[in-house]
């Protein structure tokens, strides 16, 4: 037997005639030692310590690879989630104080031990996610080692850098399983690094290197309580979500749990950062050196089996060169290797879960069966472990459920194009907007294309590139926030000045609330006593000629759809004006308005915005004492004061109109041979509810920073004082500002900010009143993860300068696009 296996091995000269791989496994034997030394059975890791409670329920978690079982971890209760967060909550009390410096070498401290055991840990992660050892290894927890390193650097910086920002408390951070060490990583860096403290939750399926990092930071001596992790459910999850000790929710997954946990903390006062899903277009130009574009391909989807979130599984390939293209990709697929994910040697792994196989396989048959032709490498794929063919889908349309969908699996659908515009819309063409890759040697096409795309990370001439130094986060259903990068830490602090909101909104009928159009004030004469205003002339007192006041849209006053007016009402309660009425029509109109406008305002050039803005402050001071004289009659404040809030308005004008130049972006300093570029874009289309407070300032400190930043806004000026923001139509008239960049709908705040939150073609909405309508805007906005910001009802001083302006209004206002550009014509990238 002996000498019948020695001689069916093949010699080194068999190997080098065939040219043929041979297996090149990765030893197991130290993790094995380390599963082994825990007895294969791990509890939770909260307070620096194991803890494995009685009645505890467990979860096998298996190599699917192999199939076989590499330990046993616990299914946590709602106490296990008590236990975790009063132990980072009461940590929190000595973390956040801890010097600058000192919380820097905790994290240093870290990297320098994760480096120390590295090989363990990507040893690990391949055994319980089944991805590529070399992935694992050269890839994943570098990255780690990176994020750990970069944000000491932002601890050390943080009270310089991150002045005016203070931390939130208890994070709870839940995170998935395609990379489920270096995902949490992105989550706990940052939040660590500005004074937080974490409860980590880590996915079902792949818990393994999560516990292993809790036990690295103990040993490399972080304080107990300040990072703790506890495995459950996904119930459980949304149970450490939803604990009011909890002040932040950093989640990464599918975007319908991410809709979920936004209705689940809706009106909590949580903040809240949402890294959702993707279908990411691979844009291949006839300019595109072919061969790279192929290799490309093979990395953008093929990497981790094609569960990658910003995996770019719709290929868009100019139609001259599709042929050719498409017979290359297919001849480099016949060479993919499939086997265990410990061995060197193969390019794909196993999938996560038997569940996973079977939908990946759903979507190809679905499409096979509507006609798409389904091109599979002929490789071999091994009898056992979750394995599943490199595909190809070619012959498809737009409507396709392969095409609109995600799939999270080994899975391309490839379609043509005939020019950059048709590539543009088509790489738009999706509720997603997590990342897209630019394939072409020509650099002003390559920027131009990038910069159309609506997606948070642009690739040119790569794919699937990250580094701790840029952030990454998607635009539209791929969720909002960053992870990375200065940009990531401002999901982890709050301004200085606010205290953390507890709202108690109570219940709210989401299907009744401000529903009902006139409820709230309803337009009825003769309810009130009415303030006629006459002039004189020539010794007699004539009425003075009444002002209409209407809605404003498009640049142009208009009536209102349900030609309904609404009483404004002075101090004394007579009525001062009547005021359009809006409704769920006039909405639909003013959005509309604003996105025909949004492209080119925010493609002028920002010197243009910025004189307009000026212009606006200018026509604003010349119409000072009248627009004063208004707002004292209708709030009863003195002249004095109200001569003060308009002052207050121009300067707020003047503040906002600086900022049109200066807050466009910078150069990422990354790891990358080449450029990483910042683009701090404009959201889109901005609803905007205003408050009581302050009719004038509020109004023009929330229109102003988002219009000068490249959004077009409905906004709803104030329900009891709207004449303030009416009288603003003659300043924009007078301003050259363009129409449909400012609509300005009146009526009832909430009844309006239903229609404004629901709309699909809203990208973010701005709510301040109530706590019952800042709970209603956060659950309704998880229909298409539109962003929020809302006040709770707690009343803001827009006179004060941190309150009323400043960074947090930019940061609203625009969102983060990184555009990768490579370099190495001369020397090698």
């Amino acid at each position: 037997m002996a000498a019948s296996a020695c001689a069916e091995k093949p010699t080194v000269r068999d190997i080098f005639s065939s040219m043929q791989y041979g297996p090149a496994p990765e030893a197991s034997n130290i993790a094995q030692a380390w599963l082994d030394s825990h007895e294969r059975s791990f509890g939770h890791f909260i307070d620096g310590k194991w803890q494995k409670p009685d009645g505890r329920q467990t979860y096998a978690t298996k190599n699917p690879a192999t199939g076989e079982t590499l330990a046993t971890t616990i299914q946590g209760v709602e106490e296990d989630v008590e236990i975790a967060v009063k132990a980072a909550q009461k940590a929190f009390g000595t973390w956040s104080k801890l010097p600058c410096h000192v919380r820097a070498r905790h994290l240093y401290s870290i990297a320098r031990t994760v480096q120390k055991h590295q090989r363990l840990l990507s040893v690990i992660e391949s055994m319980d996610n089944g991805k590529p050892i070399r992935e694992s290894r050269d890839c994943d927890v570098p990255l780690v080692v990176r994020h750990f390193y970069h944000h000491a650097g932002w601890a050390q910086l943080r009270d310089t850098e991150m002045n005016g920002w203070k931390p939130l408390g208890v994070v709870a951070a839940i995170v998935p399983w395609n990379f489920p060490l270096m995902l949490l990583t992105w989550k706990i860096c940052p939040a660590l690094a500005m004074g937080n403290t974490v409860v980590l939750k880590p996915a079902t399926y792949t818990r393994l290197t999560a516990l292993l990092l809790a036990e690295i930071c103990a040993e490399a001596g972080l304080p107990p309580g300040v990072f703790n992790v506890v495995t459950g459910n996904g119930a459980f999850g949304s149970q450490l979500a939803v604990h009011p000790d909890v002040d932040k929710v950093a989640f990464t997954g599918s975007t319908e749990v991410g809709r979920t946990l936004r209705k689940a903390t809706a009106g909590t006062g949580k903040k809240l950062s949402l890294e959702l899903g993707g279908k990411s277009p691979f844009i291949v130009f006839d300019t595109a050196d072919v061969d790279s574009a192929v290799e490309g391909i093979v990395d953008a989807i093929w990497f981790n089996q094609g569960q990658v979130c910003s995996a770019g599984s719709r290929l868009l390939v100019q139609e001259s060169i599709e042929e050719n293209l498409i017979r290359r990709l297919k001849n480099r697929m016949s060479h993919l290797r499939l086997g265990d994910s410990l061995d060197k040697s193969i390019d794909v792994g196993a999938l996560v879960d038997e569940t996973q196989k079977k939908t990946i396989d759903e979507f190809v048959r679905e499409a096979q069966a509507e006609g798409a032709q389904v091109f599979q490498t002929p490789c071999s794929i091994p009898k056992k472990g979750l394995f599943y063919p490199p595909t190809l889908i070619t012959g498809v349309d737009t409507t396709l459920r392969c095409v609109r969908e995600e799939i999270f699996g080994p899975v391309l659908v490839a379609m043509p194009f005939r020019t950059a515009k048709e590539a543009i819309s088509l790489g738009n063409n999706t509720p997603y907007g997590l990342a897209a890759s630019v394939w072409t040697e020509n650099l002003p096409l390559a920027l131009e294309v990038a910069l159309s795309i609506k997606a948070g990370t642009v690739w040119i001439n790569g794919h699937n590139m990250f580094d701790a130094a840029a952030g990454f986060g998607g635009y539209k259903e791929s969720g909002y926030g960053r992870d990375g990068g200065k940009e990531g830490l401002y999901e982890y602090v709050r301004p200085s000045w606010e205290i953390r909101p507890l709202p108690n909104p109570g219940e709210i009928n989401y299907k009744t609330f401000a529903a009902s159009y006139g409820n709230d004030l309803p337009p009825i004469p003769g309810q009130n006593d009415v303030s006629l205003s006459v002039i004189r002339i020539q010794e007699s007192q004539i009425p003075s000629v009444d002002r209409t006041f209407k809605l404003y849209y498009a640049g142009a006053q208009k009536r209102p759809d349900g030609m309904y007016s609404r009483p404004i009402c002075v101090a004394d309660g007579k009525v001062l004006a009547y005021v359009a009425d809006g409704s769920r029509k006039d909405i639909r109109n003013a959005v509309e308005a604003a996105h025909k406008a949004a492209p080119g305002w925010g493609k002028r050039a920002s010197h243009n915005r910025a004189q307009i803005v000026y212009y606006m402050a200018e026509n604003l001071e010349l119409r000072r004492d009248e627009v004063a004289q208004r707002l004292s009659n209708l709030t009863g404040q003195s002249k004095e004061k109200a001569l003060q809030e308009v002052d207050l308005s121009i300067q707020r004008l003047f503040y906002w109109g600086a900022y049109c130049d200066k807050y466009g972006g910078n150069v990422q300093e990354t790891l990358l041979y080449g450029a990483t570029i910042l683009i701090r874009e404009p959201v889109g289309v901005v609803g905007i509810a205003c408050p009581d407070e302050c009719p004038l300032l509020s109004f023009v400190s929330l229109f102003a920073p988002a219009i000068v930043r490249g959004n077009a806004v409905v906004i709803i000026p104030s329900d009891k004082y709207p004449l303030p923001a009416l009288d603003f139509y003659q300043v924009f008239d007078t301003s050259d500002l363009p129409g449909g960049v400012v609509n300005i709908i009146t009526g009832g705040r909430d009844h309006l900010s239903k229609y404004l939150v629901e709309h699909q073609d809203v990208q973010a909405m701005w709510y301040f009143g109530s706590e019952q309508g800042s709970k209603f805007v956060e659950w309704s906005s998880a229909e298409n993860c539109k962003r929020t910001w809302v006040n709770y009802g707690l009343v803001r001083d827009w006179e004060d300068p941190q309150q009323g302006a400043g960074e947090e209004f930019l940061y609203q206002a625009t969102q983060c696009k990184n555009i990768w550009i490579p370099m190495g014509e001369i020397f090698a990238n």
